[in-house]
């Protein structure tokens, strides 16, 4: 076989193909809308790596699929074969990057559900932007609870589900056996005087609380409010990510997003991650554009620009 050319390697890696150390054979990163695969998605994928691959398939840390094993030969049947059956490979590039989420839909600590948001902004964005081209990479993480399962601040964007404890003093019974004392993970809550008092300042916001009051003097309504992340990296270069100074309602998150995007477009240097052009410039500066509409008021003047 003759030896691929580093322009045939580039360009397959474009589509999400990247080749196997040592080799002249690729796998194809596969990625699902909110990180998620229905049982015929699995099976397509299992027959693709027969037909196309070498059977073999490998998850990766965002939790996409790679099909290992193909030849350079069948990368567009398999391009073809997957999209016959709704099905894409991507991934790769100096753009929004597949959406990761932790399984905060169903875990017992996840404040929302955190795959329908992870769909949302794949749809959004990881496709409605996939034209775009930014300076490098962009990560987005979707966290359920202050567990940070998902990483959310050591990603390019990074959100977290929170749940602040409404206290109602008149209805607290003062029990001898306080529920809400003991399921708090932070020790936040304790008996002071026959009432419950919750420390602020050692207070997550996790939700865990939420509900176990019998008499409901903490309340039992799950509102989420989100913690944003903005310029997080992991791995050579870690850097945790900038911390907004409040929590955000959920309809301020793609706002927030689309600000953030605009910004990294307009202000970082080619090759230059979000969170560098974050130091470089300064964190005050960045959540000044983020909670004011300038950004979005010049969007499509930005987008426009060459890079």
């Amino acid at each position: 076989m003759t030896k691929l050319k580093p322009a045939d390697i580039a360009a397959v890696k474009a589509k999400g193909f990247l080749i196997n150390r040592g080799t002249e054979l690729f796998s194809g990163r596969i990625v699902a809308p909110g990180t998620v695969f229905s049982a015929e998605d699995i099976a397509v994928i299992s027959d693709i790596s027969k037909k196309f691959g070498n059977g073999k398939i490998v998850f990766t840390t965002r939790l996409a699929v790679e099909i290992a094993g193909i030849p350079y030969d069948q990368i567009e049947p398999a391009i073809n074969y997957a999209a016959e059956h709704n099905l894409h490979f991507g991934g790769t590039g100096a753009k929004i990057r597949p959406v990761a989420a932790c399984k905060g839909t169903t875990c017992i600590y996840g404040n929302y559900d955190t795959h329908a948001l992870a769909k949302k902004i794949h749809e959004q964005y990881y496709e409605g932007w996939s034209d775009i081209k930014l300076p490098h990479k962009f990560k987005i993480s979707v966290g359920g609870c202050p567990n940070s399962c998902m990483k959310p601040s050591l990603n390019d964007f990074g959100i977290e589900g929170h749940q602040e404890p409404v206290f109602d003093a008149d209805i607290c019974k003062g029990c001898k056996i306080c529920q809400i004392e003991k399921f708090c993970p932070s020790k936040a809550a304790s008996l002071a005087d026959g009432k419950l008092v919750i420390d602020d300042k050692k207070c997550l916001t996790c939700g865990v609380c939420t509900g176990k009051c019998p008499f409901k003097a903490v309340s039992h309504d799950r509102h989420t409010k989100y913690q944003i992340y903005v310029g997080g990296t992991w791995g050579k270069k870690t850097r945790v990510g900038t911390k907004l100074s409040r929590l955000v309602e959920e309809e301020e998150i793609l706002p927030i997003l689309d600000k953030t995007l605009l910004w990294f477009r307009e202000n970082a240097h080619t090759k230059e991650r979000l969170g560098a052009a974050i130091d470089r410039i300064g964190e005050d500066k960045l959540e000044e554009a983020l909670f004011s509409d300038d950004l979005l008021n010049r969007k499509e003047e930005i987008l426009a620009k060459e890079l």
